[in-house]
């Protein structure tokens, strides 16, 4: 007999939807759709994916990464550990200037990490909570201090937490940064127009200007894909995010359109909530209940069903194909049998779970599915589709029992668990906290061999798999597609667009 769930995952069926009016753009304007409307454009309190697309060309940072996923300058030019990595001298380049016309220098990068580690509205401490003090040794060198050694500190310099603001902006605006942001980067910002677009400008004091054609970019949050490629197929749109893997081989066959694909460095999973003040107290206080939800969902299924087979199943914070993926737990197969073990291991018969989920139609789909598999060992769910940055907020106050939402993922793999996970995070949705996974992933981040630092992230997977805080479920691709006509386009795992050496063919 066909499972339930597999039934119902033949009934899915996308939605239609008129194109969205996109003024008349000039040759030098590029058009970018995105998933969702971004939440802030304050480096500072920016939480959304879809934010560091704009931020991106917005705000230069400290250093980046390359299509290879390695570490590279950016605003640095050099940069040494010391013998203990307890301190690490960053070098600068000395022709970057804020849009402001300000000087970007040591004293810069003194001033914003530390914005980032005291401001109120920040969501960088977790991330560079290592930090104990900036010293400015001269106009272009920066030294920072560690209270402990964290190799995964420059990592988290090549996204939010080492873009660079303009002190005079940011003393002068306060909170209200995002407002009328100033930074270095190749763009500078000219308006927002909430749930319509983001407009940017070509930045001419730029130092390497050279390499950006376009003279202005206009975004557009539009959570729906069916949308973005409606937009993109009638020439309203130049280049979109996260093609549905179901519509890459139609446009792949298109010889207007390119697709551009890159595995990415992060996960999704359904988050629960363990301690905020809207958990469901089954779900918080009893794991066997988080382990019977994560045994009565087919992986597989998800993968083949939503994405054509075009992400990667997962069971952990890394995907497989990481070096810091534990072979020890590999990814389960759907348990229907085990699943109800663990229900009855719990007392329970059935219980309710309400679920928080994004309004694009592929998360929908996900939990959808979820909501047959798990019905079937009596767990009943309930879907709330939520304006994403609505969702992120709620989740934030902890009036929540579970979202799915997911984690673009970083370089290093502390970063794709320190900032979700660890007691007290900002980014920590579940309100979880173990002080002996925090205790392992400590050690972790003053470990500079790889094999050392696989038996830290060994232990810390054990404690995950057990207690379930995260239910992970896939590592997706980043898929752009865009007109033919743009050229120079370049993936890097870390699902960002990038415009150096991106041009429009005549």
């Amino acid at each position: 007999m066909k499972p339930l769930y597999l039934a119902f995952a033949a009934s899915l069926a996308f939605g239609t939807f008129a194109a969205t009016t996109v003024p008349a753009a000039a040759q030098s304007v590029l058009r970018i759709g995105l998933q969702d409307d971004p939440d802030t454009l304050d480096p500072v309190s920016n939480w959304s994916f879809v934010g560091r697309h704009v931020l991106q060309s917005l705000c230069d940072k400290i250093v980046d990464i390359d299509e290879q996923g390695q570490i590279i300058p950016m605003l640095a030019t050099s940069w040494e550990w010391n013998a203990d990595s307890t301190a690490l001298t960053v070098k600068l380049r000395d022709d970057a200037v804020f849009h402001d016309g300000t000087k970007v220098d040591a004293a810069a990068i003194k001033y914003n990490l530390e914005r980032g580690l005291t401001s109120p509205i920040s969501r960088r401490k977790a991330e560079i909570s290592a930090i104990k003090t900036i010293d400015v040794v001269d106009p272009l060198t920066v030294q920072i201090n560690l209270k402990e050694p964290s190799v995964p500190l420059l990592a988290a310099l090549t996204d939010r937490a080492g873009m660079i603001v303009s002190p005079k902006a940011g003393e002068a605006l306060g909170e209200n940064f995002t407002t009328a942001p100033v930074c270095s980067g190749p763009y500078k910002f000219v308006e927002r127009i909430a749930q319509d677009r983001i407009v940017l400008e070509k930045f001419p004091q730029y130092y390497d200007a050279a390499k950006f054609s376009f003279d202005q970019l206009v975004y557009r949050g539009m959570p729906d894909a069916n949308v973005r490629l409606l937009n993109l197929r009638s020439g309203q749109l130049d280049l979109i995010e996260r093609l549905a893997a179901t519509d890459v081989e139609s446009v792949k066959q298109d010889a207007k359109f390119a697709v551009s694909p890159v595995v990415g460095l992060g996960y999704y999973g359904v988050t629960i909530n363990i301690t905020g003040e809207g958990a469901n107290l089954d779900f918080a206080k009893k794991e066997a209940v988080r382990q019977a939800f994560s045994l009565a969902i087919d992986r597989e299924a998800i993968t083949n069903v939503v994405f054509d087979g075009q992400a990667s199943t997962g069971n952990q914070p890394f995907p497989p194909t990481s070096p810091f993926y534990d072979k020890n737990f590999p990814v389960p197969a759907r348990d229907v049998d085990a699943a109800k073990k663990k229900m009855e291991e719990a007392g329970l018969t059935s219980v309710d779970l309400e679920i928080l989920v994004p309004t694009d139609s592929e998360r929908q789909q996900v939990v959808q599915l979820i909501q047959a598999m798990v019905k079937e060992v009596g767990i009943n769910v309930t879907i709330r589709a939520t304006e994403l940055m609505t969702l992120l907020d709620t989740a934030r106050q902890g009036r929540f029992q579970a979202h799915l939402v997911g984690w673009s993922g970083r370089v290093d793999p502390d970063l794709n668990i320190t900032p979700m996970l660890s007691c007290g995070a900002a980014g920590n949705d579940a309100h979880y906290c173990n002080k002996d996974l925090d205790a392992i992933l400590t050690k972790a981040r003053a470990l500079t061999d790889t094999a050392a630092r696989q038996v830290e992230y060994g232990k810390a997977i054990t404690i995950l798999q057990k207690d379930l805080p995260i239910v992970y479920l896939y590592h997706s691709q980043w898929i752009f597609a865009y007109n033919s006509a743009i050229l120079g386009m370049k993936s890097v795992p870390d699902g960002i667009i990038r415009l150096p050496g991106v041009i429009r063919r005549d």
